[in-house]
């Protein structure tokens, strides 16, 4: 695959700078290929139907690294079940996705690009067709909403109830969701905020900044107990190493508190052994919503810590600035396991600081809203 990950890189550079264009193409010629496929994509194709395409182009970039390949791909497989997409169908998006790449590439493409990603693509395919096959869970999971209770405008915290079938997760994974009633087909990941139980509930934390998608906004000001939601199946690797003895370090920013707190919630079930220190910031007090919560944690367990922060907000009783700064403060965390959460940007500060602590990259998992 060495020759094949060479020649996609040096081929995306064609590409990379008109990705409107691309997408554009890959998405027209699609629908004419298939008309019937329009029905599975939202009203609405911007930001919501690129991923299709985002999710193609990623899978291509990891050819080189066998194992995430893998992993990455099934997993994909599995949550594409939820659109309804048939093997027939992955078949047409090869044929438009070749298309779009040679008419956006110019005269810049050759024979051996249009073989590299035809190889690559059917690698793609041939593993997301497997990891459909393999699961056993269904397309996605009905849901009924159980509690809706909102922090502030922008912010809510809800619990929902899968129906039907058992849905299995691990704490620090992230699920799908589609709110059918407001805005059909259109899918957005959230973080599961509860460690897993035998009730079938979760828990989400949903926020609403500017320039927030539509499934946020609804879950936040217009889901309201006994709405029904669909569910896709849990991905992500921000686990636990339940094999690991180390101590943890756990940083999260506005709702990314979401998996830490379902991080914690695990580890109380079991962990007698582990200091765990949890890194909590926002932009002023107001805007720790779960900070409540986290002491009362605290008060339960003596191997918990928790430091709040606030980046805006100079009355703060507690720690001030950003924090990723407050973390560096506390620091060094060589020894211990580490996970992030929160916006990209805070992400990548986080992260920055961990690489100066020497903490090695394998220990180190994050969740991030936005692109790294």
């Amino acid at each position: 695959m060495d020759d094949v990950a060479r020649l996609l890189k040096e081929s995306w550079t064609l590409v990379e700078e008109h990705r409107d264009r691309l997408s554009g193409h890959f998405y027209a010629r699609l629908f004419l290929l298939d008309p019937e496929l329009r029905s599975l994509f939202p009203a609405q194709m911007v930001g919501q139907g690129d991923r299709l395409l985002e999710a193609i182009i990623t899978a291509a970039h990891t050819v080189d690294d066998p194992e995430s390949f893998d992993e990455f791909l099934r997993s994909l497989g599995r949550d594409h079940r939820k659109y309804h997409v048939e093997a027939k169908n992955y078949v047409t998006m090869g044929v438009a996705l070749l298309d779009a790449l040679r008419s956006t590439a110019g005269d810049g493409w050759n024979l051996a690009f249009d073989q590299a990603w035809r190889d690559a693509y059917a690698a793609i395919s041939g593993k997301m067709l497997a990891g459909a096959a393999a699961d056993e869970n269904p397309p996605f999971w009905h849901a009924e909403v159980l509690t809706h209770d909102r922090y502030g405008s922008d912010t809510a915290v809800l619990t929902v109830r899968a129906l039907q079938y058992p849905l299995r997760w691990q704490a620090g994974q992230y699920v799908s969701i589609e709110a059918p009633r407001y805005h059909p087909r259109v899918w957005r990941n959230y973080s599961v905020a509860n460690a897993p139980n035998e009730d079938n509930v979760l828990e989400f934390h949903v926020r609403t900044p500017p320039g927030a998608g539509w499934v946020s906004g609804a879950l936040v000001r217009r889901v309201k107990p006994g709405d029904l939601l669909r569910l896709a199946a849990p991905m992500g690797s921000m686990t636990l190493d339940r094999a690991s003895d180390r101590d943890i370090l756990c940083v999260a920013s506005g709702v990314g508190l979401a998996p830490v707190k379902a991080l914690v919630e695990e580890l109380a079930g079991y962990n007698r052994t582990r200091w765990v220190h949890v890194f909590y910031g926002a932009r002023t007090h107001l805007d720790l919503y779960g900070l409540a919560g986290l002491r009362e944690l605290v008060a339960r367990h003596p191997w918990l810590s928790v430091t709040p922060a606030c980046s805006a907000d100079t009355g703060f009783d507690g720690e001030l600035g950003d924090i990723s700064d407050v973390v560096g403060r506390y620091g060094p965390w060589t020894a211990h396991d580490c996970y992030v959460s929160g916006s990209a940007p805070m992400v990548r500060a986080t992260l920055r600081v961990l690489s100066g602590d020497e903490v090695p990259p394998e220990r180190t998992r994050y969740d991030t809203f936005g692109e790294l």
